[in-house]
């Protein structure tokens, strides 16, 4: 997993998992707390990510919030929109351009 930019914009690739959980999270910390405004964290270069990469997500989210601040997500795999809507997590979480049709679940 790799991060790089600022407290405004981050970009995120690889993988968020497990093992980069830790690294992430205070990253992700430290520019929630450096900035002012909405952080953008694009994905577009996210290879994967699994519960705890998920829960890292949930918990900038939350901090975002505790201090008048608000986590947009940009650039979403689509797997990982499915997932987001899976979990109807794509309720809860600000996402860029929300999320594409043919990621919700058919009825």
């Amino acid at each position: 997993m790799h991060i790089r930019g600022d407290h405004a914009e981050l970009a995120v690739g690889g993988r968020l998992d497990v093992r980069s959980a830790a690294d992430a999270r205070a990253v992700l910390h430290s520019a929630l707390d450096a900035g002012r405004g909405d952080l953008v964290l694009d994905l577009t270069e996210l290879d994967s990510w699994d519960a705890t990469g998920l829960g890292v997500i949930m918990g900038a989210h939350r901090r975002a919030g505790r201090s008048g601040r608000r986590l947009v997500l940009r650039g979403v795999p689509d797997r990982m929109q499915r997932l987001l809507v899976a979990t109807r997590l794509h309720r809860i979480l600000s996402i860029e351009g929300g999320i594409a049709a043919e990621s919700l679940p058919r009825v």
